[in-house]
Parts: C-alpha cells; structure tokens; sequence
C-alpha cells in the first residue's frame, strides 16, 4: 500500500468506460501467471494434494489474515485433521475472487462489494463468514480548507472514489440521507493512490475512501472527515469459499474462521500491539494503524439471512447503477448450513 504522492492524474474517456470485469480479468490474470510462476498457487481438482491430503488454500492480501498467517495457528488446528495450509498473497480482494473463480485458492477474504461483481460474472461463491459493522472505517474526506461543511454542501462537486467498490454504495445511501440525489455530485473513478494524489493537488473536492487509507490521508494530509458511514451502511468485510469446497470441508472452514475470530479478540483487548504488528504487515507508520483500529469494531460470524439481505442491497444498487449487467439472488451465495435450513 505505497503512496503516490507525484502521481500525474489523467483520467481518460477510454479508462472510464473500461468495464470493473475487464478490469478484474486483466488483473487478476497476471496476479494468476505471477504466483502460478512462482509455485505460490497450486491448480488441483478435488481439493487435495497428489497424496490424497486435503489442503485448505488461502488467498490473503496483505492485513487481518496476514496476523493469522504468522501466528501459525491455523496450521494447529488444522494439521492433526490432516489437512495442510497453504498461503497465497494477492495485492486486492477482486484477484482472490479470480482465483476462487478458476478454481486456485479455497477461501480468501474481501470487502462488501467485488462478491457482487464475482457473482454477476457466474463464480461459484459462497459466503463462510461476515465481520462485524464496522461503519467507522470508510468516510467523505475534504481539505482542511475546504468550504464545504455538510453533505449537502458536496451538491455539484468533483468527489473522487473507487468505481463499485464498497464506498461506491456508502457515497449513494450518504447523498440519499441528506436529501441529495447520486447525479448531483461530478463522480471522479480513481483508485486509491490516484484519487490521493488528485485530493493533494485539489483536482478533486473531496475523497470517498476506506481504512488504511483513511487514516493516511488525516495523518499525512490533515484532511477533515466531513461524514463517516455510521447510520448509514455498515461496511462489513467477507470470508468467502467455493460451493463445492464448502460442501465437503464445512469442519475446515469453521476452524479458518473460528483462528480468525481469535485474532479479532486478541486485538480488540491489544489494540496497540495490534496497531504495531498491522503496521510492519502493511508497511505504514504505526501513528496509522493506531487511528485505524480506534475506529475499528472487531467480530467475525456466520453469515445469516439479515447480512445477505444486506449483500442484496448493494447488488440491487449496482444493477440500477448499471454498474452489473443482471439482478442477482444472493441466496446463491449463502452458507451452505443457511441454504440446509430453509
């Protein structure tokens, strides 16, 4: 998560009407070739090894699963099923679904919005389990300077964010709650380091954007938080599996996420030693990670009719968006235990 302070912003007509499954196929192809090359990923059927083990792969960028990655506790519990883990790190949430898609890793972890697009694309995804709200965690952001005091005042300005992704849906229910509708605002798709290096420069007016992120932006920038999501939506972050996988390794999958609720307890108790480990795995100062996780609610559990009536939401606003190409049921995408007892 490197910050491009002197990135130049072009923006041009052809990248903006460059289709997000384009974008993630592009990508997540030379993620693929990249780790394929490197031996990190291992393209098996019947998710086992060649002596018949079965293996539980995990996709991972760098954060909350990078913890449980250097603790080793997973591999604890999991070894004497016999079961080995195998650890994958990709650069963002949409290259995992990719790789879930083509059948390369077993369960990964991803915020609210690029299952929605993995879906409308026909990945076999299921969800195996849901953070808690963490509403604190994305917010508007403005100057210092800035004249604008209320959402309200944002009617007309260049706000900048990240195209479908999940504070693509904060900014639509925002600008709802405060009587304004989604065209009002000049919408500016840039990704994060982009959308950055425009709000330093001021060709934009204000930044849509996410934890770590967020916290960068305030520390380095002294930008002022204008509304974060509370009240609004709820910003829950995703473990997420295959159907087949979920289907014949349902004790693997509630031991992945039970280790991962373990981490958020510790850290919930240790949020200092949390901050400082995060800020070694994300390689950002530690003053950061601390203003990160203050904000931060800490919870994993099981994904329930009430948080896929969430998912549906943001998917039924990604299709009046335009932003998918058909309405989707997320009842596609639930747990298998939740399918099983309806």
């Amino acid at each position: 998560m490197t910050d491009r302070n002197n990135t130049s912003v072009v923006i041009s007509s052809q990248l903006l009407n460059t289709t997000r499954r384009q974008w993630l196929a592009g990508t997540a192809a030379s993620a693929l070739a990249l780790a394929l090359a490197s031996g990190g990923l291992h393209a098996q059927q019947g998710n086992g090894t060649a002596s018949g083990q079965r293996v539980l792969r995990v996709g991972h960028q760098k954060g909350w699963l990078s913890i449980l990655k250097n603790r080793g506790t997973l591999e604890k519990r999991l070894t004497p099923l016999g079961v080995a883990v195998r650890w994958v790190e990709f650069n963002a949430g949409p290259v995992q679904l990719e790789a879930l898609n083509v059948g390369s890793i077993d369960f990964g972890d991803v915020g609210e919005a690029p299952p929605i697009f993995a879906q409308a694309a026909g990945a076999p995804l299921v969800y195996a389990g849901a953070t808690v709200a963490r509403p604190g965690l994305e917010a508007v952001i403005v100057p210092k300077g800035s004249a604008i005091r209320s959402v309200a005042d944002l009617k007309g300005k260049r706000v900048a964010y990240n195209k479908g992704s999940n504070v693509h849906y904060f900014l639509v229910k925002l600008l709802e709650k405060h009587g304004l509708k989604y065209g009002d605002v000049q919408s500016v798709f840039l990704a994060p380091p982009d959308a950055r290096a425009a709000f330093e420069k001021g060709s934009v007016d204000a930044w849509v954007i996410w934890d770590p992120f967020l916290a960068s932006a305030q520390k380095a920038l002294d930008a002022r938080l204008l509304a974060d999501a509370r009240g609004v939506v709820n910003n829950r972050a995703y473990y997420f599996t295959s159907r087949d996988y979920a289907s014949r390794n349902a004790d693997v999958l509630r031991i992945a996420i039970e280790e991962i609720a373990v981490i958020d307890a510790w850290a919930s108790k240790n949020k200092s030693a949390a901050a400082a480990e995060l800020s070694q795995i994300l390689g950002l100062d530690t003053a950061v990670t601390e203003l990160y996780l203050s904000r931060a609610e800490f919870g994993t559990k099981a994904v329930n009719a009430e948080i896929l009536g969430e998912q549906q939401k943001i998917a039924d606003t990604f299709f009046d968006l335009k932003l998918i190409p058909k309405k989707l049921n997320l009842l596609h995408a639930a747990p298998v235990d939740l399918l099983a007892s309806r």
